[in-house]
């Protein structure tokens, strides 16, 4: 069974980088398709970054430029990497495979 578990989620202040973690079992970041997606309050939840199988990386517009998706497959984790956070970044952020999510986790950016 795929689990999946995200980490590195905290409040930070506009213009600042967090990186999120997600860790994975088994190798599935190196077969299968993996993305990083955000729920903000009130909103639907959306892709923010995805990575495929073979390397290629796909950006939700609102986040080309300062977010970066990436994947150590001898350490089963996930990464992404943000930087010059906004406000309008805060979410609950999670990865996902398939059908199987993380339970997430918070970053808040203050203004």
């Amino acid at each position: 069974q795929v689990q999946l578990a995200e980490s590195g989620g905290g409040l930070v202040q506009a213009g600042g980088s967090l990186r999120l973690s997600c860790a994975g079992s088994g190798n599935i970041f190196s077969i299968f398709d993996v993305g990083w997606y955000r729920q903000a309050p009130g909103k639907q939840r959306e892709l923010v970054a995805a990575i495929t199988s073979g390397g290629r990386t796909n950006y939700a517009d609102s986040v080309k430029g300062r977010f970066t998706i990436s994947r150590d497959n001898a350490k089963k984790t996930l990464y992404l990497q943000m930087t010059n956070l906004k406000p309008e970044d805060t979410a609950v952020y999670y990865c996902s495979v398939g059908l199987v999510w993380g339970q997430g986790t918070q970053v808040t950016v203050s203004s």
